[in-house]
């Protein structure tokens, strides 16, 4: 289906409204697309408030359902396939584009010295690449933060690589990160933001990276302006292979 049938169809066949990162997952699980791209979730969201202002209808930020108009039927006219999301199509995200929350260091092939940070934005979509992300990080033992660190070049996977190698290297086993490069729908890193930020736009940010990260019992939502997009870890297609082998030997020869 072309994008716009396909959020049509989830809609039509929901019972409530829904975010637009759920409409991508059933569209995904649905196999509605054959192609979704890196970023299934954008590509909704702006198809939305691209082509389909007269079908659908805006609950809450975010969130989506038919017009009374079209409910009845689900079956509309392909549009045009969505280029690209303009400034206006969803809320500013500020500093930050991309975060990945609490991956384990297990899932990382770290002999590969972090070439390879692999994230998803929904299951089953096209994994993106974060090895080159800018921004800041957090490294856990257990769900306690033992470090804090920060990379303001494009070297995030090769940074966590180094503390495989230095003092924290028994210390720690998840780690999250909050990177400024946005994600492009054909997985590629964006460039890095420049130029002049306001004040209340960078404290804002503050608090959103601290309440996320840390997660603090008395915080009861998001930091204002968080609209970064979450990544889900993925592991690397290599390690995945060297377990298996290493499984199929262990059969083989019968060793533990």
């Amino acid at each position: 289906m072309q994008w716009k049938q396909a959020i049509l169809k989830v809609l039509g066949d929901a019972e409530d409204p829904l975010h637009y990162a759920a409409i991508a997952q059933r569209i995904v699980d649905g196999g509605l697309r054959k192609q979704t791209g890196a970023t299934p979730a954008a590509t909704v969201a702006s198809t939305i408030s691209l082509y389909m202002r007269d079908e659908v209808v805006r609950v809450e930020r975010g969130v989506y359902a038919l017009a009374t108009s079209t409910r009845s039927s689900t079956m509309a006219e392909p549009g045009p396939e969505p280029q690209a999301v303009p400034d206006d199509v969803e809320e500013d995200t500020g500093f930050l584009n991309a975060f990945g929350m609490f991956w384990r260091r297990d899932e990382v092939d770290w002999d590969r010295r972090g070439q390879a940070l692999l994230g998803a934005q929904l299951t089953a979509s096209q994994p993106v690449n974060f090895a080159d992300q800018v921004g800041v990080y957090m490294l856990y033992s257990g769900e306690r933060v033992i470090y804090v660190g920060r990379v303001t070049e494009p070297r995030l996977g090769a940074r966590l690589w180094d503390h495989t190698r230095d003092r924290l290297t028994g210390r720690w086993d998840r780690f999250t990160w909050f990177g400024v490069r946005a994600v492009a729908e054909d997985g590629s890193l964006g460039a890095i933001p420049a130029g002049n930020f306001a004040v209340d736009m960078l404290v804002a940010t503050m608090e959103a990276l601290l309440i996320e990260g840390l997660e603090p019992p008395q915080n009861r939502r998001r930091g204002d302006g968080f609209n970064a997009t979450e990544f889900i870890q993925a592991t690397d297609p290599q390690l995945a292979r060297r377990r298996a082998q290493e499984s199929l030997q262990r059969l083989t020869t019968g060793s533990p």
